[in-house]
């Protein structure tokens, strides 16, 4: 196997692993906000913070009528298109 070879298939997995942690991130939110979560706690407040700037493009792109609702769609699409871009271009890498 060529060096350049080793290097796409280890910056496709990096690139793979980076989508996968932004989409935990996403979905963690989710989750918490869900379960109703202590925002006061450190924990919850850095995920929160980290989700709303993952998905600053998205959060506020749907205008349902439940809190819920918009907090699903809108963090929820982010962590989709994170997953699916991110997984697209390390398999784009690892074929070439």
């Amino acid at each position: 196997m060529s060096p350049r070879r080793t290097g796409s298939n280890q910056a496709g997995t990096v690139i793979a692993i980076v989508a996968d942690v932004m989409a935990f991130i996403l979905g963690l939110w989710i989750l918490m906000y869900l379960l109703d979560a202590n925002r006061a706690n450190d924990l919850v407040n850095f995920v929160q913070d980290a989700a709303h700037w993952l998905a600053g493009w998205s959060y506020d792109l749907f205008t349902f009528d439940e809190a819920w609702a918009r907090v699903v769609a809108g963090y929820g699409l982010a962590a989709v298109v994170y997953l699916f871009v991110g997984h697209a271009v390390a398999g784009r890498l690892r074929r070439h």
